[in-house]
C-alpha cells in the first residue's frame, strides 16, 4: 500500500477554520495543484496530522483520498481500525457481504484483507506527515512550535502504537526518506515509544490548558497506562506497577466522568464548543476525533458507528443513514442479561439496571442464525447524531458527534486491572473502589468485590463498541485458543478455538512485496 504522493512534494491546504483556537472541527480541505506551490506550510501541515485521523482526503467527504485505495470512506483510519478491533471479538458482527467483514467475522483475516491495507496505509499516512513536519521544524525554539512538535510527536506516536498493537514487527522511520524502512522489534518499538512519550511530556499543553481537539498531558499518560497494562503482550515482562501509577495520574489529572454516559456519544458532546450548557462530556473525553455535519464530512468516521447500526424501526437517531450492518453477538448482550433472557424494549437501560445498556430488542432475536440478517442479534443504539440539550445538528445526513477516542474512564479499569493482577495500590484505592466508580456513574449496582474476569466484563459494558475489544481479549489470552469462546468465533455458530498467530494480524501483501526488509508474521 502506497502513500498516494511523496511527502517532501505533497502539498497540504487544510485551513484552520476557527481563529486562534485551531480547532481540527472547523478543517475545510480543498484540493491544490502540487505543481504550483513547493514551500512547507507549517500551519497547513500541523492541521493536517490532526486531520489525517478524522478525515480521509482533502475534497469534501470523499475525494482526493490521501492514500491509493478504493472507497475512501469505506477505509478510513478509524472505520479500519474498528473492524480489525470489533469484528472478530465477541461483541460485535456484521450483515455485510464486503469480503474485509465477512473475514473479520469469521477471523481468517490474510495479507490481502482490504480493511488491514487500508489501516496499515492510514497509520503510515500520520507517520510520514508527522516526520515531514518534525523534520521541517527541527531545532525551533519558539514557544507555540515546540508544543505543537510535542503534539505531533505523541499523534506519531499513537499511530505507531496501534501498528504494534495490531502487526507487531512493522516498518520504522522516523525520517522522510527514499530509502525503504527496516523492519523494528515489537519489544523495541514498545521502548521507543516508553521513551519518546516521556521525552514529550514537558512540552505537551498542561492538562486541560489545550484549546478543544488538541491534546495535553493527561492523553501521554493514558497511552503510557495502556502501553503498560499490555506490556506482557508486547514484550514479555509485565508491567502492571507502571500502568497502575500512569492510570492513577489521568484519574487524579483533572479529567473526570462525564455525569451520564449516554452524553459521550451525542451530537453536542464537545460540550461549550459546540454551544451545549447540558452535556459536559468533554469533562471526560481526553481525545475527542472531530466530527461535524458541514466542516468534517467523512463517510468512514461516526456516521459509520451510527448509521451501520441502525435500520428505520428504531428510535430516531438523527441521521437519514439506517445501513444495518453491526449488531451485538449474544456474547455482548450477557454482560448485562447473563441468563440471555432480553425483554422487547426499544432501551433496554431500564431493564438491565445499567445506562450503558445501550440496546434495542423490538423485532430482534438474541439469537443469530445467519450471520447476514441484521435483525437476528440485538441491536446496539450507543452512538446518537442528537444532542443533549435537544439543539438541532448542523445537518441530518453527516454527524456532529465527535469520536471520544480517549477518555478518562479507561485510566479506571487500567487501574483496577493492573491492581488485581498484582500492582500495589497507591493511597490506599482498590480495585474495587476503581470499578464502582465507574459502575456509580451508570447507575449500576455496586459490586462487593472484583476479580480479573469480572473486570475483563466490566471493560466489555463500558467500552463496547469502541474499538477496544481485540486487544483487550488478547491480553486475557482469550482472542484465541479455548479458553473463552463466544458465538460465531472462528465462523462457527457455537464458536471454536482460534490459532495463536491470529494474535497478530498480517502485515499488508503489498508492503512485503515492496520492502524487502520486512519479514511476515509467522502462519501468514
Amino acid at each position: 500500500m502506497k502513500i498516494k504522493n511523496k511527502i517532501n512534494l505533497y502539498i497540504f491546504s487544510v485551513l484552520f477554520g476557527l481563529g486562534l483556537t485551531s480547532c481540527v472541527q472547523d478543517l475545510d480541505i480543498q484540493p491544490i495543484d502540487p505543481s504550483t506551490v513547493q514551500t512547507f506550510n507549517e500551519p497547513d501541515v500541523f492541521a493536517k496530522v490532526y486531520a489525517a485521523w478524522a478525515l480521509t482526503g482533502q475534497q469534501g467527504a470523499a475525494g482526493n483520498n490521501d492514500i491509493d485505495i478504493d472507497d475512501e470512506g469505506r477505509f478510513s483510519l478509524f472505520r479500519t481500525l474498528w473492524v480489525t478491533q470489533q469484528l472478530p471479538t465477541d461483541e460485535a458482527i456484521c450483515a455485510w457481504g464486503d469480503i474485509e467483514v465477512v473475514t473479520m467475522n469469521r477471523s481468517s483475516f490474510t495479507s490481502t484483507n482490504p480493511a488491514l491495507k487500508g489501516l496499515y496505509a492510514r497509520l503510515y499516512f500520520v507517520v510520514t506527515i508527522a516526520n515531514h513536519y518534525l523534520m521541517q521544524t527541527d531545532g525551533s525554539t519558539d514557544a507555540e512550535l515546540v508544543k505543537k512538535r510535542a503534539e505531533v510527536r505523541y499523534l506519531r506516536a499513537l499511530a505507531y502504537y496501534y501498528l504494534m498493537d495490531v502487526f507487531g514487527n512493522v516498518p520504522f522511520t522516523t525520517t522522510v526518506s527514499s530509502e525503504a524502512p527496516q523492519q523494528i522489534l515489537r519489544a523495541d518499538l514498545f521502548t521507543w515509544l516508553e521513551t519518546e512519550l516521556k521525552e514529550m511530556e514537558a512540552d505537551m499543553y498542561d492538562v486541560k490548558a489545550a484549546p478543544y481537539y488538541r491534546l495535553d498531558k493527561a492523553a501521554v499518560w493514558l497511552l503510557l497506562s495502556r502501553m503498560y497494562l499490555n506490556a506482557e503482550v508486547y514484550t514479555g515482562t509485565a508491567r502492571w506497577n507502571d500502568a497502575a501509577i500512569y492510570a492513577k495520574k489521568v484519574m487524579d489529572s483533572g479529567y473526570t466522568l462525564a455525569s451520564k454516559y449516554k452524553y459521550l456519544f451525542m451530537a453536542d458532546n464537545a460540550g461549550t464548543i459546540d454551544g451545549s450548557s447540558v452535556n459536559n462530556a468533554p469533562n471526560e473525553i481526553i481525545y475527542p476525533i472531530a466530527a461535524d455535519g458541514v466542516k468534517t464530512k467523512n463517510w468512514g468516521s461516526i456516521i459509520f458507528l451510527i448509521d451501520a447500526t441502525r435500520t428505520d424501526d428504531m428510535p430516531t437517531w438523527g441521521t437519514t443513514g439506517g445501513w444495518g450492518g453491526n449488531r451485538a453477538r449474544v456474547s455482548l448482550v450477557k454482560k448485562f442479561f447473563p441468563d440471555g433472557n432480553v425483554p422487547a424494549s426499544a432501551d433496554l437501560t431500564v431493564q438491565a439496571k445499567d445506562d450503558r445498556a445501550l440496546l434495542y430488542s423490538n423485532d430482534r432475536s438474541l439469537l443469530i442464525s445467519d450471520v447476514t440478517k441484521f435483525k437476528e442479534g440485538i441491536s446496539v443504539q450507543k452512538y446518537w447524531n442528537i444532542r443533549a440539550d435537544g439543539g438541532a445538528t448542523s445537518d441530518i445526513e453527516f454527524p456532529d458527534t465527535d469520536i471520544p477516542f480517549m477518555r478518562v474512564a479507561e485510566a479506571y479499569l487500567t487501574y483496577a486491572e493492573a491492581v488485581v493482577r498484582g500492582a500495589t495500590p497507591i493511597a490506599g484505592y482498590s480495585a474495587l473502589q476503581a470499578v464502582n466508580a465507574i459502575r456509580q456513574r451508570a447507575n449500576a449496582k455496586q459490586l462487593t468485590t472484583v476479580d480479573k474476569d469480572v473486570i475483563l466484563d466490566e471493560w466489555s459494558r463500558e467500552f463496547f463498541f469502541e474499538g477496544h475489544r481485540r486487544t483487550d481479549l488478547i491480553r486475557y489470552g482469550y482472542f484465541t485458543g479455548n479458553n473463552y469462546n463466544w458465538d460465531w468465533k472462528g465462523g462457527v455458530a457455537n464458536g471454536t478455538s482460534l490459532p495463536a498467530y491470529l494474535n497478530l494480524m498480517p502485515l499488508p501483501a503489498d508492503d512485503l512485496n515492496a520492502n524487502a526488509n520486512l519479514t511476515q508474521n509467522p502462519g501468514y
